[in-house]
């Protein structure tokens, strides 16, 4: 059977690719860099599937050394490269996190490269896209970068100085070993487990009442479950070598939209759900003493609307109906009681 490395298998993306790769006959390894959330890992993927459990191989590899790489790469056909530092395991400064994406990501590519890796699939984000510019109509496409000089939040920086530098790395030393790149907006989904994925927090706050009111910014969302099914896709496809791909399901979707779905699809489960849209002004200045909304300065006021149509040309994917994930999201975390 052909094996594929997973990075940050124990991630809320990183998990759902390891399950579509089981489910799809591949054998996986993941690495995770706390040796010890291996049994929880192997718990969540079988709640979720049957496979044989030597079929999963767990290995402990950290973005900030370079032990270990070389033995999670070796004999693998394929890697998907969706380790990278979030809000939640974020380094102490930007400058930190920034190395870590960046550093991270050579020393995946190197060890993939020097162990005949086919080909690496690294999971960018919207945030390597869409952020920095003026506001547009028209939707941003896989040809847009963000602007890493304009006033952007450190991970939107850490993404797309990471991918620059994976794209140079390919271009200059990357020999025969070829890269795609995913790029999805707000990731929702069911969870695999009781965990607390930084995407999902917003979800969460409307439902437990932490949000008395919508940030207003709009952005593409898309289900965790049709992001690994891209990844897949573009680690097979040929067409997929050297090439960007957004994961949106369809147009831009306001936050206070959002609570409305919740609202509609849930009925009383929603009952703490808030609709209603911050004022702008009121927002930015919160922003300055808030953690969370100082987080979302550079996107309030704003819509970062994508489309996905090359993803769909090219690859054949087709996102699920977004409100149908919102829902799924908050019945996902009501059954593992993290309302």
């Amino acid at each position: 059977m052909t094996t594929v490395l997973v990075t940050g298998g124990s991630g809320f993306i990183g998990g759902w690719c390891a399950l579509a790769l089981l489910e799809a006959g591949y054998d996986v390894r993941a690495t995770v860099r706390d040796r010890r959330r291996e049994p929880a890992l192997r718990e969540q993927l079988h709640a979720a599937a049957e496979f044989d459990d030597a079929r999963l191989t767990v290995v402990p590899a950290d973005l900030q050394r370079d032990e270990g790489w070389a033995e999670a790469v070796t004999g693998c056909e394929y890697v998907l490269h969706v380790a990278s530092p979030t809000l939640r395991n974020a380094p102490e400064s930007e400058a930190a996190m920034i190395a870590t994406a960046r550093d991270g990501v050579l020393r995946v590519l190197r060890a993939a490269r020097d162990a005949g890796v086919r080909r690496v699939v690294l999971t960018s984000a919207l945030g390597a896209i869409a952020y920095g510019h003026a506001p547009r109509s028209t939707p941003f496409t896989e040809e847009d970068w963000t602007d890493v000089e304009a006033d952007i939040a450190p991970y939107q920086r850490s993404k797309t100085l990471a991918e620059r530098a994976a794209w140079q790395f390919i271009a200059e030393e990357g020999g025969a070993l070829e890269l795609a790149a995913v790029h999805p907006g707000a990731v929702l989904g069911p969870v695999l487990g009781p965990d607390d994925p930084p995407s999902l927090r917003v979800i969460r706050g409307m439902l437990t009442g932490a949000l008395p009111a919508c940030p207003p910014f709009g952005s593409g969302w898309v289900d965790v479950r049709d992001v690994a099914d891209l990844h897949l896709r573009a680690m097979t496809d040929p067409a997929a070598a050297g090439e960007r791909f957004l994961a949106v399901a369809g147009r831009s979707l306001r936050v206070a939209e959002v609570a409305r779905i919740l609202r509609e699809r849930l009925g009383p489960r929603a009952a703490k759900v808030s609709a209603r849209e911050m004022p702008l002004l009121v927002a930015r200045a919160l922003s300055l003493v808030s953690p969370p909304l100082r987080a979302l300065r550079p996107q309030l006021g704003r819509d970062f609307d994508a489309t996905s149509a090359k993803a769909e040309r090219v690859l054949g994917w087709k996102p699920r109906p977004i409100a149908d994930t919102i829902a799924e999201t908050a019945e996902s975390l009501l059954a593992h009681g993290l309302q």
